[in-house]
């Protein structure tokens, strides 16, 4: 199976071309004002625009209110909702669009938890712990407890580089993975050389199969 590659916290149109170019299979856009990778829907509007057919793209809300997603929804076009937080929606679809349960992981009992959800979203994303931050935080969560049943598509995130990559598809054998500050210069600004390289180690583990 082909483990789709979502790159995340792009802030600009240069970095999400050659995310493109890369590899990636969706563009995440933070559009969350404490997040130091944060951007505008007006701004992320603009970078949308100028993408390339299929290619999704994905909205990083953290427990946003409805209206707020609705704006952004209707200001960007975008394909995905990434949801974080408390509250959990009931609803298959937010602001008309499919959304992702995303999960900050401190151990396997926040991973029964979300089982017990039975979650309406298209699938759930694991992250790693931040008393603070909601995604990008550079760490890595303990993927020896990811389970294989999970009621939904797994995306796995926290801490991934070019480095690990291959270690965590193999042990985890994900949907898909979430990258953000594994493959930056600095907080916001992509590094072309490392995008290619996590692209490349996550298709090497592929052709190993």
């Amino acid at each position: 199976m082909r483990v789709k590659i979502k790159f995340c916290g792009l802030t600009n149109l240069d970095d999400s071309k050659a995310a493109v170019e890369a590899g990636a299979d969706a563009l995440g856009f933070v559009f969350y004002p404490p997040s130091p990778r944060f951007v505008a829907p007006a701004d992320a509007a603009g970078i949308i625009a100028q993408l390339p057919p299929f290619v999704s793209t994905v909205g990083l809300f953290v427990d946003a209110s409805e209206e707020t997603l609705s704006e952004a929804v209707a200001v960007t076009g975008i394909d995905v909702i990434q949801y974080h937080g408390a509250h959990v929606p009931a609803q298959p679809l937010i602001a008309g669009r499919p959304w992702i349960r995303a999960l900050q992981v401190r151990s396997s009992a926040d991973i029964e938890a979300v089982r017990a959800e039975q979650t309406s979203a298209k699938a759930i994303l694991l992250d790693a712990w931040d008393e603070k931050l909601h995604g990008g935080t550079g760490r890595v969560f303990d993927w020896k407890i990811v389970p294989r049943d999970l009621p939904k598509p797994l995306i796995l995130a926290g801490g991934l580089t070019p480095e690990n990559i291959a270690s965590a598809v193999r042990m985890t054998t994900p949907w898909a993975v979430d990258v953000s500050g594994g493959i930056e210069l600095s907080k916001g600004r992509k590094d072309i050389a490392k995008m290619h390289r996590f692209v490349e180690e996550v298709r090497k583990v592929e052709r190993e199969s």
